[in-house]
């Protein structure tokens, strides 16, 4: 039977705190999404893990029984994929977006030809996987927006941060003012990613900065492409600054917009892993790259 490795991490996430409300908070997801991941993982093994009741969640003889053995499980496969990559000299570094990385090309060719011997794989991920593959060890590390699930299990440096905007099909009201007020765009209906990204969907969304009024959502979409397109069609997205020079559409515009905060970038990598020189070089040199573009 194959598992994902992410079902044992959010497993694992609501064995040690007892509740789907404190480990969905220390993952940066939501709450029934956490909820359709344990399902997901019981129906996987035919049994039930927890036995869930007013004051939290209590883990089954069958799930202590998880429980004992899952931690030494996902460490021994954060070894595997660490030793595998030492082995290739491969060093994989995930993103999100091209307005994130910016100059992380020019970097990354400058230690090519200070370091033959390594190969640097870019390797971009949809938004469905907010960590940029982290979450699923596929990469070293990863150039991320914050926040994120999952998050608190990583060692994240904040690089920078970047003024967002709105984009917004070419033909609405607003699409030839200089810059737009956030309470304008409050009852438009908006491009989101999806409920299980948690936190990386609220921020989008600005859901903490609409004094309680509600967010309509009018898209749900996880690619660039998706994002664009139903913005063409008739939404409106929160997006950062650099998407103006990175993404365009004939039916798209960016407007700077005020009463929102900035997005925040930041470089990731995993908790505990054995340090390797040429990759702290290369995150090294990445992080004084970007911090100063």
């Amino acid at each position: 039977m194959d598992v994902d490795t992410r079902l044992l991490r959010y497993f694992t996430a609501v064995a040690e705190e007892g509740s789907l409300t404190g480990a969905a908070q220390k993952l940066f997801v939501s709450q029934p999404s956490l909820t359709k991941q344990i399902r997901r993982l019981e129906n996987n093994l035919g049994v039930p893990l927890f036995a869930r009741s007013r004051s939290g969640m209590v883990l089954t003889e069958a799930g202590r029984e998880l429980a004992a053995r899952v931690p030494a499980l996902l460490e021994g496969w954060d070894e595997a994929v660490e030793a595998t990559g030492r082995a290739a000299r491969v060093l994989r570094l995930g993103f999100l977006d091209a307005g994130a990385v910016g100059a992380v090309h020019e970097v990354i060719a400058e230690f090519r030809q200070a370091q033959p011997e390594w190969r640097v794989e870019l390797r971009q991920f949809d938004w469905s996987d907010a960590s940029a593959g982290l979450a699923r060890g596929e990469v070293d590390a990863a150039v991320v927006r914050l926040p994120f699930p999952e998050q608190e299990g990583l060692n994240v440096r904040e690089l920078f941060a970047e003024e967002r905007g709105v984009l917004m099909p070419a033909r609405h009201p607003l699409a030839n003012s200089g810059t737009v007020e956030f309470r304008e765009l409050w009852d438009e209906p908006f491009v989101a990613a999806g409920a299980e990204t948690g936190a990386w969907r609220e921020h989008w969304l600005a859901a903490q900065e609409r004094e309680g009024h509600p967010v309509r959502v009018g898209a749900v979409t996880s690619r660039p492409d998706e994002w664009l397109g139903a913005v063409a069609a008739g939404c409106v997205a929160l997006a950062p600054a650099s998407t103006a020079r990175f993404y365009s559409h004939p039916n798209v515009v960016f407007r700077p917009v005020r009463g929102v905060s900035p997005s925040r970038v930041g470089l990731a990598r995993p908790k505990g892993r054995t340090r390797e020189a040429a990759l702290d070089e290369l995150l090294e040199a990445i992080a004084r790259r970007l911090s100063r573009s």
